[in-house]
C-alpha cells in the first residue's frame, strides 16, 4: 500500500478523540437531564410525586438520545421507514426536553435577577429615607425664614436649627449604612441579557426569553451531534474490523471500494473465489441460480462445510458481480 493511499483512507479515532467525544456527550446529556429535572420536580411538592416526575424526566432524556442513535443505525442500514419513525419519536422527546431546559434555565436566570432586585431594593429604601429627611430639612429652613420675618428668631429659629442638626445626623447614619451594604454584583448572564436587550432594541424580558430558547435548543443539538458521532464511529469500527462486510453508510461507499481493492490485492490467490475444478464456487453459483440452494450464508456453510470467513468472501464476491443483493433486513437474494 502506497503512502498516498494510506493518507486517503480514514482510520478509527484515537483514544484522545474518543475520550473527548464521550466527555462532551456525557456533559451535554447530564446538563440536559438536570434542566429537565428542575422543571419536572417543580410540578408537585409531594416527595413521591417528585420521585415519579424525576424518573419520568430521566426516562425521557435517555429515550431521546437512544432514539437519535437508533435513527442513525436504521438510516445506515437503508431502513428509511424505520429511520423516519425513530426521528419522529426523537423530535417529540426533544420538544419535551427543550421545554424542560427552557424552564430550568429560565428559573436559574430569574433567581439571579431576584437576588439583584432584592439588593437594589434595600439601596432604594435607604435612598428614600435620606430623601425624606432632606425634604424635612428643606421645610424646616423655609419655616426658619418665616420666623425670621416675624422677628421670632430666639424661639422658632433656634428650635428648627436644633431639629435640622439631628436630622443631618440621622441622614449621615443612613448614608453610612447604605454604603456599607455589599455591592450589587451583576452576573455574566444578566450582563449578557442587558447587552442583548440594548443591541436588539427589545425589553430585558424578551431578550431573556430568546436567549433561554437559543441555549436550550443549542444544548440538545450539541448532545445529538456527539451521540451521532459515537454511533457513526461504532459502525465504522465494526466495518474496519470486517472489511468484507457491507459498508455502514452510503457515504463510505467510495472508501469501502478503495479498501476492498487494496485488500483484494494483498490477499493470497487461495482467499479469492475462483471457478476452477478444485473450488465449490461454480457449484454454489449454479445452485443459487437454479434456486435449489437457499440464498443464505448459513445454508451455504451447512451444505458445503465452509468456514464463516470463506462464505463472507464468497458473498462479497457475488455482490461485486451483481449476482447477489442484500435486503434492508440483511437477508440476501439472488438477482443474477
Amino acid at each position: 500500500m502506497s503512502a498516498p493511499t494510506k493518507m486517503a483512507l480514514r482510520f478509527p479515532k484515537g483514544r484522545f478523540a474518543m475520550l473527548s467525544v464521550y466527555s462532551f456527550t456525557g456533559a451535554a446529556i447530564v446538563a440536559s437531564t438536570i434542566f429537565s429535572l428542575l422543571l419536572f420536580l417543580s410540578l408537585d411538592d409531594n416527595p413521591l410525586m417528585q420521585w415519579l416526575f424525576g424518573a419520568l424526566a430521566v426516562i425521557f432524556e435517555a429515550g431521546k438520545f437512544y432514539a437519535w442513535y437508533e435513527f442513525g443505525e436504521r438510516r445506515a442500514h437503508g431502513n428509511y421507514v424505520g429511520a423516519l419513525s425513530a426521528l419522529a419519536f426523537y423530535l417529540i422527546l426533544a420538544l419535551i426536553s427543550i421545554g424542560g431546559s427552557i424552564g430550568g434555565i429560565n428559573s436559574a436566570t430569574n433567581a439571579a435577577q431576584s437576588e439583584q432586585r432584592q439588593a437594589q431594593a434595600q439601596i432604594d429604601a435607604y435612598n428614600r429615607q435620606i430623601n425624606a429627611i432632606e425634604q424635612q430639612i428643606t421645610l424646616n429652613n423655609q419655616a426658619a425664614e418665616r420666623y425670621i420675618e416675624l422677628d421670632r428668631i430666639a424661639t422658632g429659629v433656634a428650635r428648627l436649627q436644633k431639629e435640622n442638626n439631628q436630622l443631618r445626623k440621622e441622614q449621615q447614619q443612613l448614608a453610612l449604612e447604605r454604603d456599607s451594604l455589599p455591592a450589587v454584583a451583576q452576573g455574566s448572564i444578566l450582563g449578557l441579557i442587558s447587552n442583548l436587550a440594548n443591541t436588539l432594541g427589545v425589553s430585558a424580558d424578551q431578550a431573556q426569553s430568546w436567549l433561554v430558547i437559543f441555549l436550550s435548543v443549542l444544548l440538545d443539538v450539541f448532545a445529538a451531534f456527539f451521540v451521532g458521532v459515537i454511533g457513526e464511529e461504532q459502525r465504522f469500527r465494526h466495518w474496519y474490523r470486517h472489511p468484507h462486510a457491507t459498508p455502514p453508510t452510503p457515504l463510505n461507499t467510495k472508501e469501502f471500494s478503495r479498501v476492498n481493492e487494496i485488500d483484494t490485492e494483498s490477499t493470497t490467490p487461495s482467499e479469492v473465489p475462483n471457478e476452477d475444478v478444485d473450488s465449490p464456487y461454480a457449484d454454489i453459483k449454479a445452485a443459487l441460480a437454479a434456486k435449489t440452494l437457499r440464498c443464505s450464508k448459513k445454508a451455504v456453510m451447512a451444505e458445503y462445510a465452509l468456514s464463516q470467513e470463506a462464505v463472507d468472501t464468497l458473498f462479497t464476491h457475488l455482490q461485486q458481480q451483481g449476482l447477489v443483493a442484500k435486503k434492508p433486513n440483511h437477508h440476501y437474494h439472488w438477482v443474477g
